[in-house]
This record gives structure tokens, sequence and C-alpha cells, in this order.
């Protein structure tokens, strides 16, 4: 239960901002299902990894319309928008742009001119980033921690706000290149994006070969963005919450003593600190799009799998008994589920 004191962080104008985003975020949706059917936890996440400034990584097979949710989403959002496709021979100057020799018409002396590349957007779409080299692909890093990109003795900001999107064929790894973990730690979320229902692929079918074209309009904007992303840091959660989160990702972790024993059997390696401080993060924006002042640990295990799925590494025994990362999550939401039940 939250204290008065915690109440008292949240000022009247945050108060107003919280709503405002509320009434928002149905707004977002009703534009949204003007092109996408379905996907709303997709579409959930994928606003909350943006809330909190951080970033998401999209694995689907194709034709789930990753693509176009992410630009669907950035048209919404009044936010500009760069598509790259990764492919093998793509280099990190495709990514991040490149100092070329100018010459000075007035002076006659030939100077570096940087040309910036796709990196210089709000939103980024990293399409298939699995399909290029670890050295183009760690040309993000900088830029997803930083936020600015660094070429020779020159650092240049990146647009505010800024979030990588990226996605991955979870099917055909053949003459792919995984993300290492320090870089998959990096995305705040990892988004599953299943196939529609039955009703939904109809709905689907009959949208794209008739003659219905969805024109979403602007909801909010960079600026609205930005703010939204500061209240969300001075939403309170109580030390039960804190204390459940972190749980969830100590317990993740085989070498604990106090791991549960099917995580020291079926897990390799478990989540960092990292996974603490965006279990948090994403449920205190989660709170904020359903219009709440606080979090709750309702809130914490509903973004507990984006964030942990790809934190949780299973063993040989574990994939050979079919056992993923997703179902030790589950399970160890129900391990401590009496502590989260006390909750008023």
């Amino acid at each position: 239960m939250i204290t008065a004191q915690q109440d008292e962080e949240i000022s009247g104008s945050d108060k107003e901002v919280i709503e405002e985003l509320k009434q928002a975020y149905g707004a977002m949706k009703g534009q949204l299902d003007l092109v996408i059917v379905g996907q709303e936890d997709v579409i959930e996440q994928l606003l909350i990894a943006i809330f909190c400034r951080s970033h998401a990584l999209l694995v689907g097979v194709p034709g789930l319309a990753k693509t176009l949710l992410v630009s669907t989403l950035a048209e919404v959002l009044d936010l500009s928008f760069k598509r790259i496709q990764f492919t093998p021979d793509l280099m990190p100057a495709d990514i991040t742009g490149t100092e070329v020799l100018e010459e000075d018409m007035t002076t006659g002396k030939r100077v570096f001119k940087f040309v910036k590349g796709p990196v210089f957007a709000n939103m980024i779409l990293a399409d298939e980033i699995n399909r290029t080299p670890p050295k183009t692909q760690a040309s993000l890093l900088e830029a997803m921690q930083e936020h600015h990109v660094t070429i020779g003795e020159e650092t240049y900001p990146l647009p505010d706000p800024f979030f990588v999107l990226a996605t991955q064929n979870p099917i055909e790894q053949e003459g792919t290149y995984p993300l290492p973990e320090a870089q998959l730690d990096r995305f705040m979320f990892n988004i599953r994006v299943d196939y529609p229902s039955v009703s939904e692929e109809e709905a689907i079918i009959k949208r794209v070969t008739g003659t219905y074209r969805g024109n979403p309009t602007k909801q909010l904007d960079a600026a609205a963005v930005t703010r939204l992303q500061k209240v969300v840091r001075r939403i309170p959660a109580a030390d039960h919450v804190v204390s459940f989160a972190a749980s969830l990702a100590r317990a993740s972790r085989p070498k604990q003593e106090d791991s549960p024993d099917f995580v020291k059997e079926m897990v390799s390696w478990g989540a960092g600190p990292r996974a603490g401080i965006y279990l948090i993060l994403a449920a205190k924006a989660r709170a904020i799009l359903q219009g709440r002042y606080h979090t709750t640990t309702e809130d914490v295990k509903a973004v507990a799998h984006p964030v942990l799925r790809h934190r949780v590494l299973t063993t040989f025994n574990a994939e050979a008994a079919g056992v993923t990362s997703d179902d030790i999550v589950t399970m160890l939401i129900e391990h401590f589920k009496p502590k989260a039940d006390l909750e008023i």
C-alpha cells in the first residue's frame, strides 16, 4: 500500500501529465488499430520501453508486421524514424556516418566534414540485427548506452528522445551472428511477436486485399515523450514491490544459495542487476499507462517475461526437456506468488 509520504512525491502537475498520457494511450491504440490488427501486448510493451527511455528487441517470424508497427508508432508519436536493414556487408560507418573530404570553395583548402548516418533519428528500426557481423552490431552500443556517437576525436549527440527497436527472426539462424549477452542486456525488453488469432488473421486478409487504407494521426510529439519519461522515474514503488523485483532477478541465478532447485538444475546463467532496475522502471511505466500513481507487484509480474527472457540462459538439459527461459520465468513468478499476494 502506498503511504501518504510516497503519494506526495507525485505533484499536481505530474498527475495532470499522467492523466494526459492515460488519455493519449487510448487514443494511440485507436490510431494504431487503423493500421495494425491485434498485438495489444506488443504495443503496450513497446510504449513502456519508449517511456522508460530504453530499447526493445522484437522477435517473431516474417510477416507479422513488426516493421509496419514500429513505423506507424513513430508516426503516431510524431518522431523522426529511420530503418536500417542489417546485412552481412553492412559497415559501422553505414550506421553512424562517416567523414568525407571536401574542398572549401572560399579558401581552397580541403577539410573533413562529418556526414550523419541513419542512427541520427528519434526512432531506429534495426531490422534483422543478427544478420550483420559483430563489428557492425557493436557500432550501436555507444549510441544505445550513451545516446551519442564518437567519430575520431569528435562526439555528436543523438536526437532526444532516442530509441533502438531491433527485430530478429527466431527460425532462420543459418548465416546469422547472434547478439552477445552484453549487447542483449542493453535491450530492456525482448518482445515476442506471435501469430494472430483466427479473427485477427481474417481481418488482416480483408484489409490488405481490399481498398482500406488507414491514416493514423499524431497523438504526442518528442517534447511530450521526453516530459513523460521524466515523470516515470518519479512514480513511487513501495518497498515490497522493489523487494519482489529484486527477488525475481536474484532467484534466477543458479549460484545463489537460496535459488530454487529448478533454477540450479535448469539455468546456466541468470539475470544481472540491470534486470531488477528494468523490472521496476517498466512497472512504473505500466502503472502510468493505466492512469495509476503507484506501482504494484502485478505490474512487475506483467513485465517479467519481456525483461527476463533474454537474461536467463537455460542449460542443455533444460533445452533437451523442452524447457524455455519463458518457462523458467513463469516458475519464478509462481515461486514468489505467496509474497506478491500479500499486497493490498
